[in-house]
């Protein structure tokens, strides 16, 4: 879930916890809770820093450790002692267990969206990702949104954001319920599927899809319930070459492959040079594929240059490796 939405969600959680007789009680924990809320909604989001890195670090560790259960623990025990420290009068159980609720929510959201989380992580490194979601859902940021403005209007902040909440879990359960129905279609289509990779857009009613067969890759889209193929790939595994094992050993390469679970692969020859490029088939978008992982080796098959992340036409890509052109 993107950031604004973050914060709304964590402001709302705030005044739902007014419905606490111990926070309404005490202005002076209710006021902690609130920036509790609001802090424990954004600091599992701390990773985003790895994109003044480089896009392979953000790649492969955002949403990942810190959105971690030992992660979780430690967000939690750190806002609550910062918070106690400056507001010593304020209860600590009920601060705490606010804090930790703000915390918790922001992970399972996270869950929903194509991009997803290691939420089970130490206990297991799978990415969960229900893909239910888009990143930026315009109906989820306006409930909440819209329940603020009505508590600033002097609406009972608890019992308006409880119905914020109650139509926000009765939204995703209707997402949930559209996603079935695509599934369900798929899998009557096509007979030998193997995998279905569903990614919601901001439109209500559309939806990526990414099909893996036994034998092709289908590319497409489900709009207003009307399930359409854009395109397809037979499926031809990546050949461990001397030329793709040295490019498996980029960086940017390695946190794609660790990253996307269905993409298609090319290696070109040119007069000095070598360029293996990995397309991930998830994010089709005007007939483009705009998430990549790219290297170019020299004949040695020393690597030159490398980049992964979204391009949306081949001149800014050039422009990206910026050394070896075609």
């Amino acid at each position: 879930m993107d950031t604004g939405t973050h914060v709304v969600m964590g402001i709302a959680l705030g005044g739902l916890a007014t419905l606490d007789p111990a926070v309404s009680a005490d202005p002076v924990t209710a006021q902690a809770v609130m920036i509790g809320a609001i802090a424990g909604s954004q600091a599992p989001d701390l990773d985003t820093i790895l994109k003044f890195r480089n896009n392979a670090k953000y790649i492969r560790n955002h949403r990942g450790i810190t959105h971690s259960i030992p992660a979780v623990i430690l967000w939690s025990v750190l806002i609550t002692a910062l918070l106690y420290w400056i507001f010593p009068e304020a209860d600590l159980l009920h601060l705490a267990i606010w804090i930790s609720v703000a915390v918790v929510l922001h992970v399972f959201v996270d869950i929903f969206n194509a991009y997803g989380t290691q939420a089970l992580r130490p206990f297991s490194q799978k990415w969960i990702a229900l893909g239910m979601i888009n990143t930026f859902d315009p109906f989820l940021f306006f409930i909440y949104s819209a329940g603020i403005v009505v508590w600033i209007f002097g609406v009972p902040a608890g019992y308006t954001f409880l119905t914020v909440f109650i139509v926000a879990f009765g939204y995703y359960i209707l997402r949930f319920i559209m996603k079935r129905r695509i599934i369900h279609k798929i899998h009557k289509k096509y007979g030998d599927v193997e995998k279905i990779i569903i990614s919601p857009t901001m439109r209500f009613r559309r939806w990526r899809i990414a099909i893996i067969s036994k034998n092709h890759y289908y590319v497409g889209r489900s709009n207003n319930d009307e399930l359409t193929i854009l395109d397809e790939y037979d499926r031809v595994p990546v050949p461990q070459t001397d030329i793709i094992q040295a490019a498996e050993q980029d960086e940017n390469i390695s946190a794609f492959l660790s990253f996307s679970p269905v993409y298609r692969w090319e290696v070109d020859e040119y007069t000095d040079h070598y360029e293996v490029k990995f397309i991930d088939l998830r994010y089709r978008s005007k007939g483009h594929y705009p998430f990549v992982a790219i290297v170019q080796l020299d004949q040695d098959l020393n690597i030159v240059s490398s980049y992964t992340g979204w391009i949306f036409s081949e001149e800014k890509l050039r422009k990206k490796l910026d050394l070896l052109p075609e």
